[in-house]
């Protein structure tokens, strides 16, 4: 028997990409709108009705708007920021903790994951969770991003001949990722994250700068990765690394990979996520959560 799912908000980057990815899967039928009816109230709550799940790809205010519309016993995927550390409402990196997927399976309402929260969370969760790095400790995290997560304007300027090859932002120190990043990350100090953009459609790096304290070492740090994600279906441990790592090495897949970095001599590490920002960064990860959802997972 087939399951039904509605997108609110389908025209959109992320609307697209998981409507994409859905047509490639069995037993799943999506319950669409006219255009002229995308932002009529009722017929998104008809849509909504209708359907066994709704995914959200809105603005946070819009987002929060629907839920507060939809009918009584609606399930939810939102894939705004506005409700990732929300009561209620369970965070959707499936990898993240031992029972999470099967968390995420009997939720009603799901956050899915920003895309650098999800490679950040993927280096952090397991150390502070094993107790080799404290919940106080003082990080920077640094992190590229392909141009496609900057939504329609950034993708058109980049689009144009000689869009900019590099660029900083969010430099108020503010980015709307770091509340989930300190959340299930279990980080009690907010860290200094400094995203980034480059010339390139899609593709992340994710890297973290650690001091080795007395007792880390890197192969320690490698062998917690490795025994935390044993058995994970999409989080990949390739182990120490001193190669060049490019950022677009995973587009199109929804994998996210962990390599660290060290010069031990000197207490150095560096700890780093490449993924797809796309994939398991946005599309690929709610995918995978609307299957989990609709039980229909591998």
């Amino acid at each position: 028997m087939s399951k039904s799912l509605f997108i609110d908000g389908q025209a959109g980057t992320t609307g697209l990409g998981i409507a994409q990815r859905v047509a490639a899967l069995p037993g799943i039928r999506l319950v669409t709108l006219a255009e002229a009816e995308r932002k009529d109230p009722a017929a998104r709550v008809a849509a909504m009705a209708q359907a066994d799940l709704t995914v959200l790809c809105l603005p946070d205010d819009a987002a929060r708007e629907a839920v507060a519309l939809a009918p009584a016993g609606t399930r939810i995927l939102d894939a705004s920021t506005a409700h990732r550390v929300a009561p209620g409402w369970v965070y959707g990196f499936a990898e993240m903790a031992p029972g999470q997927a099967e968390a995420i399976a009997g939720a009603r309402y799901v956050g899915n994951p920003g895309c650098y929260a999800t490679g950040a969370i993927a280096l952090l969760r397991p150390l502070t969770a094993l107790g080799l790095l404290s919940a106080g400790q003082k990080l920077s995290i640094n992190a590229v991003s392909g141009y496609s997560g900057g939504g329609k304007a950034m993708i058109a300027e980049h689009a144009a001949a000689g869009g900019p090859a590099f660029e900083l932002y969010a430099l108020g120190l503010g980015h709307k990722h770091i509340p989930e990043i300190m959340a299930y990350g279990g980080l009690t100090s907010r860290p200094l994250f400094v995203p980034s953009v480059g010339h390139f459609a899609q593709g992340m790096l994710v890297s973290i700068p650690l001091f080795l304290d007395a007792g880390l070492s890197a192969a320690r740090l490698v062998q917690a990765y490795a025994d935390y994600y044993a058995g994970a279906k999409n989080v990949v441990v390739r182990g120490l690394w001193a190669e060049t790592l490019q950022p677009e090495a995973l587009n199109d897949t929804d994998r996210l990979e962990i390599f660290v970095a060290a010069d031990e001599a000197h207490g150095h590490a560096v700890l780093i996520a490449r993924l797809d920002n796309l994939g398991k960064g946005a599309s690929g990860a709610a995918v995978q959560n609307l299957q989990l959802m609709l039980g229909l997972a591998e």
